[in-house]
């Protein structure tokens, strides 16, 4: 069983870098086929992608973000990490890790992922 878990801080300033690393058991982020990715839900929208490591140690953003968007693996700890820059307060979410096998997902679209952390709150005050 794959299990996934987000932390970093809860509240994060506005222009500030956003930092969240999640944290994976049960299965390694090198395992051939698998992505991992940063999924997003602000309040009252819908799920949105961020972008996502494969197996390989490639990434992949979503065009929206990509120019604030950078995430990293540690194939040592068994984690990744998303960074998100210059933050604004429309940036406030819950951010969510989450895996798919098989194929990059692309999307925020639930059914593309087979597993997924629990989420974190994060505030951006202006």
């Amino acid at each position: 069983q794959v299990q996934l878990r987000e932390s970093g801080p809860g509240l994060v300033n506005s222009s500030q870098t956003l930092s969240l690393t999640c944290t994976v058991s049960g299965g390694s982020i090198t395992t051939l086929s698998s992505y991992w990715s940063w999924i997003r839900q602000p309040p009252g929208k819908g799920l949105e992608w961020l972008g996502t490591i494969a197996f390989s140690g490639y990434t992949y953003y979503s065009p929206s973000l990509k120019s604030r968007t950078s995430i990293s693996g540690d194939t040592s700890e068994n984690q990744f990490t998303l960074q998100l820059s210059s933050v604004t307060p429309e940036d406030t979410a819950v951010y969510y890790c989450a895996r798919s096998f098989g194929a990059l997902p692309m999307s925020g679209e639930r059914r593309k992922y087979d597993y997924w952390g629990q989420g974190t709150q994060v505030t951006v005050s202006s």
